[in-house]
């Protein structure tokens, strides 16, 4: 288990560190070639890994006027994902306007040597820090042997052979391409949230939903239309299809609702938390002509997304 702490005082590292900092929205595969240099490197000097992160996302601090930034992962979503590559140490740092314009020099003396005992810093070529962005690799560099830690850098191709980053994958999710997202992450792009009581429609067609209510507003959330999905319930997995959208042929509110129904499966489950794992997007949602043609579209999608999930 990572131990996790959102103070610099709070933290209970005794030994040096391999610290690589960055906001690792989505912790996909762009940033799992960084994470695997830290537990590489642990492997070859017994030092604890340290991930330096922030909340909240940077960019909602420095551009607030850029309202529309939706994250891949809430906080505890990228802390579980650091947790399962095995990081030991996660500072999940709150963001502010001053910690933004803090002195380079003094974020590398004070935080990063004083403060999480750098011994090894892992950064990317373009990694920017500081007061107007002012510091970087070089000043990481020019610094090390004062403060007797080693630099390690991820270079631009290791990076950019895979062609990854955090907006590619927001735009994927937002257009429905569900699969490139998933490319792009190496995991199922997912949502957590909890279940809420409905108008229990689907129950009068033979088709239950649980309606599912995001706990975080930051959440991106994919196009409208109809998903094969994985659902985790109280660590038991269920498979199911999931509609994004208004209901057009039932509703006539505007109102966006996210419902899943699960494939074999008739528990009681208001209140529960609930955690869907989207796999494919199989069609936009629709108005059909009545409940009769809507009920044989729900069941040619449930046996398409049967056979895809198999």
């Amino acid at each position: 288990m990572s131990k996790i702490y959102h103070q610099l005082n709070q933290h209970q590292i005794n030994n040096g560190t391999i610290v690589t900092i960055g906001t690792f929205d989505g912790v996909h595969l762009g940033h799992k070639k960084i994470l695997n240099k830290l537990i590489d490197k642990k492997k070859h000097c017994g030092l604890e890994t340290l991930v330096f992160t922030f909340e909240p996302h940077p960019r909602k601090v420095l551009f607030p006027e850029q309202k529309d930034l939706k994250l891949i992962t809430n906080t505890e979503e990228k802390v579980s994902l650091l947790e399962e590559i095995g990081i030991d140490h996660v500072l999940v740092y709150p963001f502010n306007k001053s910690f933004s314009e803090i002195n380079p020099d003094e974020y590398i003396g004070e935080i990063l040597v004083n403060q999480l005992k750098a011994k090894c810093i892992i950064v990317g070529y373009d990694h920017r820090f500081g007061k107007n962005r002012a510091g970087g690799l070089d000043l990481l560099i020019k610094y090390a042997e004062k403060y007797n830690y080693e630099v390690l850098e991820i270079a631009a191709e290791d990076i950019n052979s895979i062609n990854i980053s955090s907006t590619q994958i927001r735009k994927a999710i937002e257009s429905g391409n569900i699969e490139l997202a998933n490319q792009f992450l190496g995991y199922s792009f997912f949502i957590s949230g909890k279940v809420k009581e409905g108008k229990k429609l689907g129950r009068t067609i033979g088709f239950p939903t649980a309606n599912i209510s995001i706990l975080d507003a930051d959440k991106i959330t994919p196009k409208n239309g109809v998903y094969a999905v994985k659902v985790s319930i109280n660590d038991l997995t269920f498979n199911g299809m999931l509609n994004i959208g208004v209901n057009p042929t039932v509703s006539t509110t505007l109102q966006l609702k996210m419902e899943v129904h699960l494939f074999d499966f008739n528990q009681e489950i208001y209140g529960k938390d609930i955690k869907v794992s989207f796999i494919n997007r199989i069609r936009d949602e629709q108005k059909f002509s009545g409940i009769d043609a809507l009920k044989n579209q729900l069941e040619l999608d449930k046996q398409q997304i049967m056979h895809l999930l198999k």
